[in-house]
Parts: structure tokens; C-alpha cells; sequence
């Protein structure tokens, strides 16, 4: 099963660049998406249909413009799950799941903190989805969480490492990573490549992606029973629909 994860800030933007031919060369099972920027009436769900997705459930913000998540797949899932049941999370339309034959694939936008009150907001969004997922894995134990975490864990993750005052390499969301991987996720990617030093998103400032000063924002972080499936999760640095990369997990059926 391949599952790809893509921040395509803004899906209309991106499909006026090319994201439907890339989405059929990349063929992904199930691709995950994140800041859509866009209510399902104002798509053409026909070009996610001709491109092999019959399936394509959308949870947008309240506020147009602005966040909101989705899931395309090739095969029906048994279960979505259209946001969390919490209010403060939900209106912003941060997280979605399928539920699937043995895994549970969730598409979630965690906010950024771009400055003291979005930092707030963050940070107890971080508690509050740290207590839902707990609950969560007493009746679904095989989750993969992909997605925009907007933030990067360690140093490896990023540029430079010497900016540990900006949101996003703060000591505090980095430790709200750790305690969040240590109560039973993996994330994917650095426990297959774990020397390798890949970012997925760069600023527009500077010339940023040119010169490769980025950041791995993106994860897809699975239950612990999915270890043993673990085949292989990579990068694709080569899509440049939006400031951020996709991310493709594969698991062993």
C-alpha cells in the first residue's frame, strides 16, 4: 500500500501546476492532503476521478480560503472520520481518516505559531490531539498520522540549526514531538533513513528551495504494530506544486 502526503497550499493553485499529471505518475494508493484552501463545491472532483480516485473526501475551515484537509483514494474505505468531535480543532479543518482492511489513515494540518496567540492555539492543539489520538489507538492501533506538523524534531531536520527561537524549531514543540513519539508512533521516515538529511518544505523568501534552507515539516508517523510493514518512505523533492514536497510511506500488505 503506497500513501503519499502533500501540503499543495492551495489545490486549485496547485492543479493550475501540474498536480493532476504528477498525482497519476506518482500513483499512490492513498495520498493525504493538507491546506486545500478550498470548499469541495468550488473543485472539479471529475479530475480527481479521471486520475484514478473515485473516493475523495474533503474537510474544509469554516473560514474560505484558509486550511482544511482531504484524503483521495483508489479503493472505498469502510470509515471517514470527519474531524475530531473537538471544537477549537475542527472549525479550522485540520484532520480527517480512513479507515481501511488492517490500517487507519489519517490526514492532519497542524496549526502554525506564527506568533504569540496562533502559538498558544498550537501548542494546546498539540495537547489536545496528543489525548485523542491515546483514546483513538485503544480501538484503531494501526494509524498512520500523515501530514503538515509544522514542525521540525531535531537538528538533522532543518538548515540551520541555530534557530531554535522561531515556531517550528522550538524547544517546546520539539519535545511535545518527542513525548508524542515516544507514546508508541514512529515516524517513518527517519526509522528507514536515519543518517539522511531531507527537507519538504522552503520558504518563497531568499531563493530558499534553490539553495536547499529547508525544513522536514512533513511526517507520516505509524502505530507501533505497523512496524514489521514498513517497506520504504521517501521524499519527492521533485514536486513543485506548492512550498512544500510530498511524502510517500509504503507499507507490506
Amino acid at each position: 500500500m503506497k500513501i503519499a502526503s502533500y501540503n499543495v497550499n492551495g489545490i486549485r493553485a496547485a492543479i493550475k501546476k501540474g498536480f493532476i499529471d504528477w498525482l497519476k505518475a506518482a500513483n499512490p494508493d492513498v495520498i493525504c492532503l493538507q491546506e486545500i484552501k478550498a470548499q469541495e463545491d468550488q473543485l472539479d472532483l471529475d479530475l480527481f476521478k479521471e486520475a484514478g480516485y473515485k473516493y475523495n473526501y474533503w474537510f474544509s475551515a469554516q473560514k474560505k480560503g484558509y486550511s482544511g484537509v482531504a484524503i483521495l483514494s483508489k479503493t472505498e474505505p469502510n470509515h471517514i472520520e470527519f474531524g475530531t468531535g473537538i471544537a477549537s480543532m475542527d472549525f479550522e479543518g485540520r484532520n480527517i481518516r480512513a479507515d481501511f482492511d488492517g490500517v487507519s489513515v489519517m490526514s492532519l494540518y497542524l496549526p502554525s505559531g506564527t506568533n504569540d496567540a496562533r502559538l498558544n492555539h498550537k501548542l494546546e492543539y498539540m495537547d489536545l490531539f496528543q489525548d485523542y489520538i491515546n483514546k483513538l489507538r485503544q480501538t484503531v492501533p494501526n494509524l498512520v498520522i500523515c501530514g503538515d506538523y509544522n514542525i521540525c524534531h531535531e537538528e538533522i531536520d532543518i538548515h540551520n540549526p541555530k534557530m531554535k527561537g522561531v515556531s517550528g524549531f522550538l524547544p517546546e514543540e520539539r519535545e511535545w514531538l518527542s513525548h508524542f513519539l515516544n507514546s508508541g508512533l514512529i515516524d517513518s521516515f527517519r526509522y528507514l533513513n536515519p543518517g539522511l538529511q531531507q527537507y519538504t518544505w522552503w520558504s518563497y523568501r531568499a531563493n530558499a528551495r534553490a539553495n536547499n534552507k529547508g525544513w522536514r515539516l512533513d511526517y507520516a508517523l505509524a502505530t507501533l504494530p505497523l512496524q514489521e510493514k514498513l517497506k520504504r518512505c521517501v521524499i519527492l523533492s521533485d514536486a513543485v506544486h506548492s512550498d512544500h514536497c510530498p511524502i510517500l510511506l509504503e507499507l507490506e500488505n
